[in-house]
């Protein structure tokens, strides 16, 4: 089984304030974990920029002409509390966007079972009409609707473990019916979505609310007796993830108790899931992850994860 690696110089230039948790470490972290020996069998790729076309499936255009109108030449620019633009940050989250796509494309063509795209800025709080929660455009939303423009994938699932909800994604899905969204999270948390009872207006949402200091055996339940069976019921044509691994004990923003081996457990059953109904088709994104030791520890499990298929 091939996995490729979609990564760039533009997701390390990206900028964000001092001290901001999303910062350009994040990515050099994480790519220094997959240049071990272990991953010397991946295959990289560039990420190039995500269309127009590609971005409006899941963004109004509106939106995308503000934050293309919006990008500085120098210094920062503040589109909510948490989430800034720099003079590298619109190039960074067009290639994030245009990772998820180019993997798609990869996987259809033949050229790989599934992919792992290690980008910033993350994006599944980006619902479809602002940016919020450090993020630009919802690049794992972009990559399954692709699936779907290009390809014919009729049903496309995101599944998210990140610690916090995936407000845009739901937000974005809410209303389709061939659009399927499973996430674990922690509750309460930002942004204060996700509750179990939101199922979206086909009950294609599937929310797993996780209290504050759950553990991984807890973390393997909600996912083992909701999430994956309801994701296996769907049936998708491809899989989309949100890999966040703000989960992670030692993570600073996070308040739950995973460690690695929770990350290669549920990344090996989306796996069994995907192999069962859509020949293996996985497209990952980084999310979430705060922790640099922690980050790049998880990121090396979920990939040798990918590879072993």
């Amino acid at each position: 089984m091939t996995t490729l690696l979609f990564e760039h110089e533009a997701f390390g230039e990206h900028e964000t304030p001092a001290g901001h948790p999303e910062r350009a470490e994040r990515y050099h972290a994480a790519s220094a974990a997959l240049r071990g020996e272990a991953f010397t069998e991946l295959v990289r790729r560039s990420p190039p920029r995500a269309s127009r076309a590609a971005i409006e499936r899941v963004h109004q255009r509106s939106y995308v002409d503000e934050i293309e109108a919006i990008a500085p030449a120098e210094d920062l620019v503040r589109l909510d509390p948490d989430t800034t633009m720099g003079p590298h940050s619109l190039d960074a989250a067009l290639r994030a966007a245009g990772g998820g796509v180019a993997a798609v494309d990869a996987i259809y063509a033949g050229e790989a079972a599934n992919a792992f795209v290690l980008a910033r800025p993350p994006g599944h709080h980006a619902p479809p009409a602002r940016a919020m929660g450090f993020c630009l455009f919802n690049s794992a939303a972009v990559a399954a609707m692709h699936a779907r423009a290009a390809y014919g994938a009729r049903r496309v699932a995101v599944v998210d473990f990140d610690v916090h909800h995936g407000n845009g994604t739901e937000e974005a899905f809410w209303r389709d019916e061939f659009a399927f969204y499973a996430s674990s999270h922690e509750w309460p948390q930002y942004p204060g979505t996700g509750r179990a009872s939101d199922r979206g207006a086909f009950d294609n949402i599937v929310n797993a609310p996780l209290a504050a200091g759950s553990s991984g055996e807890e973390f393997r339940q909600a996912w083992g007796d909701r999430l994956l069976p309801a994701l296996d019921a769907f049936a998708p044509d491809i899989i989309v993830v949100s890999a966040g691994f703000d989960a992670h004990r030692a993570d600073p923003l996070g308040g739950l108790k995973l460690t690695e081996p929770d990350f290669d457990w549920v990344t090996r059953e989306i796996i069994g899931v995907a192999k069962a109904r859509c020949d293996g088709r996985i497209v990952s994104l980084l999310e979430g992850g705060y922790d640099l030791d922690a980050l790049a520890a998880s990121v090396a499990a979920h990939v040798a994860a990918l590879m072993r298929g």
